[in-house]
Formats: structure tokens, sequence, C-alpha cells
């Protein structure tokens, strides 16, 4: 491997699935991280983060105390909680001291295999096979991992999952169309696969976090939410295993994909935006109502269903080859508790106990409409009305849909 702080100089490129497009150099002098444009990339237009990185001639520098100094755009490819530590463990193990791991270095790590569509070069390349995997088997070496127990594991676990971003331990994978056959997710799926992305949990979950998961996303489908295809795996321990297509990819395309974190420049672990905040932005980078209500419908079943983790991580946006912006579909919607127990995104301002009302007079701000806006409000209550029969269904233990029933109830 390389060792650290090995990296002073990366060349960012973007791959839509057609071969790589160089958009940059991202390099680090005396702990300062710069950047400039490529200048055959300033001439196709093609905005990655319109608002904190316009395109423009020169170098650019940037606040060394957010996103490890990097602009949000490249920070969002880096992993955290689960990536992280899998990365420093595998460091560790190596002899290496991980706190000397520079943001270059960690984007080295991600290489070509990150969500979206950005590549970054020199890339460290991990082995892997093509062999057909086990989810017992990964689910138990993730435990090993969280225990600090194992480390002849860490090299396959970061090769699978060490990319992605999140607090819970995940897996990249190739799933087959009749979901019988699962296989590594780092290259592009071979005929009659495509690619996902499992949970596992951890070690403060339940053994039923992943039929909760799932089925919030039956209930988010219901309630009007774009939801990419979602499946709930076997387990020889509990209810399954949540499984996510991936909504970066379609087929040989890629899609650039970037946060609203990201895209603001807002630090999510201290929570200070509002839904008015995300629905300015979604008009604003997608000029297009229709993105509006997804994010609206996304903001009520939020709400609606205590998932109060809702910071500014959890809402990302797609951009094609062509420079055209969309909401993304919805991910990680679970029941939680965000910090001090409140919404981590506001809605007008009520962050502790935001209603019904808060959201109406949200989608009229939005210009939606206030019959509408009451519309969207009844079909997600409805749906969330579901809860209790879909829990027993997948095999959610009965004190989660009692806890669970509590809070989402009318």
């Amino acid at each position: 491997m390389k060792g650290p702080s090995s990296v002073e100089v990366i060349q960012v490129s973007l791959d839509f699935g057609k071969g790589k497009i160089p958009v940059g150099r991202l390099a680090r002098r005396q702990g300062t991280i710069y950047f400039a444009y490529e200048s055959d990339f300033l001439e196709r237009g093609l905005e990655i983060s319109p608002f904190h990185l316009p395109l423009k001639p020169g170098v650019s520098a940037f606040d060394r105390f957010l996103f490890e100094g990097l602009p949000g755009v490249f920070h969002d490819s880096l992993p955290d909680g689960w990536g992280r530590l899998l990365l420093d463990r595998y460091v560790r193990s190596q002899g290496a001291d991980p706190k000397l791991l520079t943001a270059l270095d960690r984007l080295s790590w991600v290489g070509k295999q990150g969500l979206g569509a950005l590549v970054y070069e020199p890339g460290i390349a991990l082995g892997y096979g093509q062999e057909p995997l086990d989810l017992d088997l990964v689910a138990s070496a993730v435990q090993q991992v969280l225990e600090g127990t194992a480390e002849d594991v860490l090299e396959q676990l970061l090769s699978l999952g060490g990319s992605s971003a999140g607090a819970r331990p995940k897996a990249l994978v190739n799933v087959s169309q009749s979901k019988r056959s699962i296989i590594h997710g780092l290259e592009t799926p071979s005929q009659g696969f495509s690619p996902w992305l499992v949970k596992f949990r951890t070690r403060d979950d339940g053994l039923d976090a992943g039929a909760i998961e799932y089925v919030y996303a039956l209930m988010a489908k219901d309630a009007g939410v774009e939801m990419p295809h979602v499946h709930l795996f076997p387990a020889h321990h509990g209810p399954g295993y949540f499984a996510t297509m991936r909504f970066d990819r379609d087929g040989d395309s890629r899609f650039h994909m970037h946060t609203a974190a990201g895209l603001l420049h807002t630090d999510f672990r201290t929570p200070a935006l509002d839904y008015q905040d995300l629905l300015a932005l979604t008009f604003h980078l997608t000029r297009d109502i229709r993105e509006v209500e997804k994010m609206y419908r996304l903001a009520v079943f939020n709400v609606l269903a205590h998932n109060r983790d809702d910071h500014a991580k959890n809402f990302s946006f797609l951009m094609n080859e062509q420079g055209e912006w969309k909401f993304a579909p919805a991910y990680d919607l679970t029941f939680s508790f965000g910090v001090g127990g409140e919404q981590s995104t506001m809605v007008m301002g009520e962050g502790r106990y935001p209603q019904a009302e808060h959201l109406l007079k949200l989608g009229i701000h939005a210009n939606l409409g206030k019959p509408q806006s009451a519309r969207i409000i009844e079909q997600t209550q409805a749906a969330l009305d579901s809860w209790a029969g879909l829990a027993r269904q997948y095999g959610v233990a009965d004190a989660s849909i009692q806890r669970i029933a509590k809070e989402i109830g009318p």
C-alpha cells in the first residue's frame, strides 16, 4: 500500500460511462488544498457544483476547517462512519498511522470506486473476486470488525463498501434479476445483474433494523415518495438485510451525485437547515416544480414517519452528462431520532414538534398550493396507517412495532 501523506496531487475526472472527462486537479501545499479546472472542461459548461465551485479559470483554496479542506463536491466522495472506520483499521493493520492520512490520500482510496461519476487518480486498487457472496458471512465479518476482533477481513470489506457514506455498514454488490445470486459490485454488472447496496446492522441496531427500513421504504412508496427498488434479503439471524438498487447507475451509465450538504457547504453534524432551504435549493438547481414536489413529499414523510435523522447529507441530486439536474430518489428512511430528539431539518422554523400544520405552510410557501399540499399530507398519513400490518408481515419485533406506532400514529 502507499504510505500516509503520499498523495500531493489528485487528477479529478468525470465518467458518465463513456470514458473519463478530465475535470481539474487538486493539490496540497503546506496543509492547504487548492483546485483548478482544466481549460477544456471550462469550455464544456458542466457545472458540477454551481454554488461553491463555479466554473472559472484560476486556482481556488478552501476553508481548512470545513470538509477537511476540500470543496463540498469532492468531500461528498469521501466515506464517513463505516467506510472511514474500515480504512483507518486497514491502514493501522499495515503498520501505518491513519491520523497521518490527508483528504487527498483518502480520495486516492476512493479512486474510481466511489458513488456517482467522479473519478480520482492516482487510485489504489483493492483485490476482489467474482465468486458469489454470502450475506451472512459478510454480516459476520462486519460484526467482528465492529467488535475489534478481526483484521483478516478488512481488505475484503473495504473493497465491498469502503467508498460508501453513512454510519451503517454497507456492501456494494451486483444482484441477479432473480435476486438469488449476489457478487462483488465494483465492476459494471454483467448482463442479468444490476448494482445494489446492502446494509448491515451496527451493534446498536436490533436484529429487525433491516426489516424496519424495508417497511419504511414500502410506506414511502405508497406515500408517493420517489424510491429506488428495494429488497429484503433473507438472513440467518433476524428477518433480513435491507437492500436498495443504486440510483447513481443505470446500466452502463453513471450520474454525478451531489448532496445538499456538499452543495450548500453546510456541516450536516450541526443541523442548521430548514426544509424551506431544501425546497428553494431544489427549484434553483432543477428549475422544475415537479422536482420541488418530490422534495416536499420526502419532507412530509420524514416528519410524519418520525425520521428525525434527516440531515443535509441524506438529500442528494443527480446530474447527467448534459448538465441536467434532478432530485435523487430517497434513501436512509427509517425510524430515528435527531440531535436532542429534534428534527435534523426544521419545518418553517419548527424543529422539536413539527406538525401537519407546519408542513401545510411549507407546501404553500413552496408554491405547491394548499389543496395539493393537503393531499400529499393525507396520502402520507394513509400510507403510515399500514405500519403495524406490514411490520408484522416482514418480521419486525413486537416491541419495535409498538414503540414506532406510538410516534407515527394519529
